[in-house]
């Protein structure tokens, strides 16, 4: 990490600053530490899942990917949160021709209600969508579902739910599959036609949204409010192999479900004083623990932390009130600061620095601007390291990225700074590409390979 120090003038204040503010600095040892601990997650999760691994590493059970042979209609029904859709993708030889898609919200009711409630619901959407689009239900139509709710999937059609999140509480799904609880309630309201033939998540979605638009596409990442990806892992490496056989397949689609990396103590030696904070006041502490030290949900409240401890530990004089709340500084916030650092203006940070009613001189516009900067920085390294141990493992000449998500959009800086991180950590080749709506059109997509792989099984 290499971060310009900041421009306060006086040397013996900025030798206080830099000071206190050097645990958020990943040295090279530590880029190491990180990268080993997560080599061992990765390869305890492989073989033991949860049980021996902060790193869940589910098969996805998702063989092959697009061939060029897919044809014809299919739906996708993308559930992560109290907004849902449902989507018929037409397909000509492994190419999108057409979408079509709705909104439809989950009530309050539903997502505390029982279950079955909640899975009626989404079957009446489903029908009402195929209604209102004339979608022909006379012939068998496969469906793919993303659920983006942590489970444990034991083959392409079968996931169980874990936990819920989200806002979601619903009794009697937890431990149950929700691709057989969707297709009953499919059944119940006449629509056997219609069958769900996969679940998976936005992660899944994105990659193989992503080999859609490039062919060359080995591995995802969001960076959103939280953060992972999935990856193509040879079958040869897969230990927990449940749904038929794996003989003579060459690889197979992996969620590592990296947000919760180091859940197990194993990234501690990362871990800051405001990182811990942040935790310890996060709706569910000891959990994760990777995406909170860089997730859009996250990297704005850091900034407060750490600016907030400054003037705790008398390094700044006179805390304004309004950072002593939790969330006054925004992720949108830090990207503005980010915006000015890149563009080397301050007007963003002005602004900001005025509404939370610091003086607004060159030593507050300094100091802000340096607490960005080592978080941004620190947040390049932590997405650079998966990134740059998937590429090493899948060894390819090229690999495209498939990338999508708020913060990978639309931070100013992050994305340039996460490819020079990753050049450095490996020297195979690889590029990003942006692949939107991995949850809608990847659910589809992974439905049209479902489709084709059980015709080629008859």
């Amino acid at each position: 990490m290499n971060v310009a120090q900041p421009e306060v003038g006086d040397e013996s204040l900025k030798a206080k600053i830099v000071d206190h503010l050097k645990p958020l600095v990943l040295d090279h040892d530590l880029i190491n530490r990180l990268r080993q601990a997560f080599e061992t997650e990765v390869e305890n999760g492989l073989e033991h899942g949860l049980k021996k691994s902060s790193i869940q590493m589910e098969n996805t059970y998702i063989y092959e990917l697009l061939d060029g042979s897919e044809n014809g209609k299919v739906l996708a029904l993308d559930l992560g949160g109290t907004n849902f859709r449902v989507i018929q993708l037409t397909l000509e030889n492994g190419r999108i021709t057409n979408e079509i898609l709705d909104y439809y919200s989950v009530r309050d009711e539903l997502r505390h209600g029982p279950g079955t409630d909640l899975f009626d619901f989404l079957a009446e959407s489903i029908k009402d969508f195929c209604v209102k689009h004339s979608v022909d239900l006379s012939v068998p139509i496969s469906l793919g579902f993303t659920f983006s709710f942590p489970m444990i999937q034991h083959a392409l059609d079968v996931g169980i739910l874990v936990n819920w999140t989200k806002s979601f509480s619903c009794p009697g799904v937890i431990g149950e599959d929700a691709v057989k609880l969707l297709n009953n309630s499919l059944n119940k309201i006449g629509l056997e036609n219609v069958k769900v033939v996969a679940i998976l998540n936005d992660a899944t979605g994105t990659l193989v949204a992503g080999v859609h638009d490039y062919p060359d596409t080995g591995i995802s990442v969001l960076l959103s409010t939280g953060s992972n990806g999935a990856y193509l892992e040879k079958v040869q490496r897969i230990k927990r192999w449940e749904s038929g056989s794996k003989e003579g397949l060459e690889y197979v689609v992996v969620d590592p479900e990296w947000g919760a990396f180091g859940d197990n103590g194993s990234i501690d030696f990362i871990k800051t004083e405001w990182d811990r904070i942040l935790d310890d006041n996060s709706l569910l502490p000891k959990s994760f623990t990777f995406e909170k030290y860089y997730a859009g949900k996250y990297m704005g409240e850091l900034v407060r932390i750490v600016l907030r401890s400054l003037f705790e530990k008398e390094i700044l004089t006179e805390c304004p009130e309004e950072i002593k709340i939790t969330d006054s500084i925004s992720t949108l916030d830090a990207s503005k600061v980010s915006q000015d650092i890149l563009d080397g203006k301050d007007t963003n940070t002005k602004q900001i620095l005025e509404r939370l009613g610091c003086p607004v001189n060159q030593v507050m516009i300094s100091v802000l601007q340096y607490i960005v900067e080592l978080l941004t920085e620190r947040a390049s390294v932590l997405v650079a390291v998966p990134m740059a141990f998937f590429l090493d493992r899948i060894d390819r000449p090229m690999t495209t990225i498939a990338a999508s998500g708020s913060m990978y959009k639309h931070h100013p800086s992050l994305k340039d700074k996460i490819t020079s991180k990753i050049e450095m950590m490996t020297d195979k080749k690889f590029k990003f590409g942006l692949s939107d709506d991995g949850s809608g059109r990847g659910a589809g997509l992974v439905a049209a390979i479902a489709q084709r792989l059980a015709a080629k099984k008859k």
